[in-house]
């Protein structure tokens, strides 16, 4: 009654009868039964339905298993971002690359906002042209979960205004999956450096991602970047 499906039509459900139920009633079903975001997910690939992507933003927060391991990376650059890009943890290699995140607040700590209106990154990003177009592909493709979500038109009406490269592609709707490649850097106190890098997902029913940059033998990258660490201020090691 709950889930405004028939009693009969209900049971040859759950008795694995071929009655091909439709994305709403599986929604329906799920709000009747309470399931959370992982049996969610398991009834839907039962079904053999896509679960719709739409999503209700949710507080975010790395904590726990999560802030430990990104902490005992010592000699990769790694940092945990949110939903919307949101920069919410990273570690002391991640600051002696790419900055101190701390300094940094609101839509100023967001990846997007980083790489169009940031001198600095525009700067350190050797390919910035190209990586910006991928960074742009990929934010609207993740972004279509949270269709309508105020916090992610904010920040697009944002960027908008700041950037004109982002104003200039954006309405082309180009979309991107990238979550392996090559990063070539030119720091300002190390030089040229080269990093692998990788997106993992953490799979906790949110969209929180671990970004992680690992160096190469390319440009002395490994050594440089222990340099970075070794002379980097206590006072801007990472929160």
């Amino acid at each position: 009654m709950i889930a405004g499906v028939g009693t009969t039509w209900y049971t040859w459900l759950e008795q694995g009868r071929d009655v091909r139920p439709s994305v709403e009633v599986l929604s329906a079903l799920c709000e009747a039964l309470r399931l959370d975001a992982v049996e969610k997910r398991h009834l839907f690939i039962l079904a053999g339905r896509q679960q719709p992507e739409r999503r209700v933003a949710t507080p975010e927060k790395a904590d726990g298993p999560l802030l430990h391991m990104l902490q005992s990376l010592v000699l990769q650059p790694a940092y945990v971002v949110g939903r919307r890009w949101d920069v919410l943890a990273w570690n002391d290699a991640a600051v002696a690359v790419f900055g101190d995140y701390g300094l940094l607040e609101g839509d100023c700590r967001n990846i997007v906002h980083m790489v169009f209106t940031s001198p600095h990154h525009r700067h350190l990003l050797v390919d910035w042209e190209e990586l910006a177009h991928i960074v742009l592909a990929s934010f609207r493709a993740e972004s279509a979960k949270y269709v309508g979500n105020p916090d992610f038109d904010r920040l697009i009406a944002l960027m908008m205004r700041s950037s004109p490269e982002f104003r200039d592609w954006w309405p082309r709707r180009d979309v991107a999956r990238k979550l392996t490649g090559v990063k070539h850097v030119r720091h300002p106190v190390a030089g040229a450096m080269a990093f692998e890098h990788m997106s993992l997902s953490i799979d906790d029913g949110s969209d929180m991602r671990l970004v992680v940059y690992t160096p190469l033998a390319e440009q002395n990258s490994i050594a440089k970047l222990q340099k970075l660490l070794d002379e980097l201020p206590s006072e801007r090691r990472s929160a």
